[in-house]
């Protein structure tokens, strides 16, 4: 077992609570009450804090080795961008020495306002509607420029990238390796293709529904923006969909309707869904595989690793293959 993070923290055992408060005080120039709560976040380390007023303020330090300093300044930019255009994401707190990303002990960290609200697992049309709208809005900015150090979501590249981490983490079981390696590549010779003439943007990358807050009286908001990747924008609502592409219609045109407001929808990239999940699978194992190399466990899937494990993945990617051979119908189109 990897005994790089230990108890202590590791490469973040310098965040003790009075460090991480005098820290947030100096870079902001105000005090802070004594909380120093610590937040769910499996790769970075995050924790919430409060100014003398009550006000919530969040910390986030990213762990080292993930995002290159440039690629954390393009999240920071393009949210910026999207507050500009009015569109509601949480934008970061300026630094007391200027700039919004800051350093300690080799930890990039950024200070957000704390943004209230609730998650939404069942979206009413009216919802689903709007966040069309939102997310129109939000591929308009994204389409106006480009990221020069963020992945790209195709499978010869970012799905490639995936496997290739998984392969050389030794946590692949001898015996299944083999297999693991031909199926994901049968996957992204047989996928590729597909995303040749599709529309590539900037977008948000990780949107599904644990990605969303909906502020009563408001709107819904955009959040953890960590993963914002060039891709093709049916990435960014496929996941927030209850089923299958044939099980969806209802939602997808009612997203579609709130969409095309603001930005039209090639819907032939609708046929880029169980693609996308496929990739999603290899994405979630290398996110796994991440999380075992830097602290020693997973505490995310038990069996992580195990024969059972493998096994199954590969079955799973062989059904998504499958599932890429049948006809993609949709209504009131014949392709």
């Amino acid at each position: 077992m990897n005994t790089k993070e230990s108890s202590t923290g590791g490469v973040f055992s310098a965040l003790t609570p009075d460090a991480i408060l005098n820290l947030a005080e100096k870079e902001l120039g105000i005090y802070l009450s004594n909380l120093c709560r610590p937040l769910n976040s499996y790769i970075n380390r995050v924790y919430e804090l409060e100014d003398e007023d009550g006000n919530g303020i969040i910390i986030k330090f990213f762990r080292p080795g993930r995002w290159s300093k440039e690629a954390l300044l393009e999240e920071h930019q393009f949210l910026h961008q999207l507050a500009k255009d009015e569109i509601p994401v949480i934008t970061p707190l300026p630094l007391q020495k200027g700039g919004t990303l800051g350093c300690y002990e080799n930890i990039f960290f950024t200070l957000f306002p704390k943004k209230g609200g609730r998650y939404v697992d069942e979206l009413n049309d009216g919802q689903w509607i709007e966040l069309g709208r939102l997310l129109g809005r939000t591929h308009v900015v994204g389409a106006a420029g480009s990221f020069a150090h963020r992945p790209t979501i195709r499978p010869d590249q970012s799905t490639q990238a995936h496997l290739r981490y998984i392969l050389e983490s030794g946590l692949l079981t001898e015996e299944l390796a083999a297999d693991y390696e031909a199926v994901v590549q049968r996957f992204i010779r047989e996928a590729s293709p597909l995303f040749e003439d599709t529309d590539m943007i900037r977008i948000h990358g990780d949107c599904h529904s644990g990605n969303l807050i909906y502020r009563p009286g408001e709107s819904f908001y955009l959040i953890d923006l960590d993963d914002i990747a060039t891709g093709p924008p049916v990435q960014d609502f496929w996941m927030l969909l209850p089923g299958t592409l044939d099980s969806a219609f209802v939602e997808i045109d009612l997203f579609l309707e709130g969409y095309e407001t603001f930005r039209s929808f090639d819907n032939r990239s609708l046929a880029l869904m169980e693609p996308l999940r496929a990739m999603r699978f290899v994405h979630y194992t290398a996110w796994c595989a991440y999380q075992v190399k830097e602290d020693g466990h997973s505490v995310v899937v038990p069996d992580f690793g195990s024969a059972a494990y493998w096994q199954q993945e590969i079955a799973d990617l062989e059904d998504q293959l499958e599932r890429m051979q049948e006809p993609v119908n949709i209504p009131g189109n014949s392709w």
